[in-house]
């Protein structure tokens, strides 16, 4: 038997880097998560020095 006759018609195999696709989505939540934090934490720090005064102008 072939590859032709044992496949169903109209399906492909599953492509390689199909495997790999749960650790981009891992890669990409600790991304977003890394930056949400830094934002955060700057908002955090701008409020502070608000808060402080240190923005204002004298």
């Amino acid at each position: 038997m072939s590859q032709a006759e044992e496949e169903p018609a109209g399906e492909e195999p599953a492509p390689e880097g199909a495997a790999r696709r749960g650790p981009t989505w891992v890669i990409l939540a600790v991304v977003a998560s890394a930056l949400l934090v830094c934002c955060c934490s700057a908002v955090i720090g701008l409020a502070v020095a608000w808060s402080a005064g240190l923005l204002t102008a004298r």
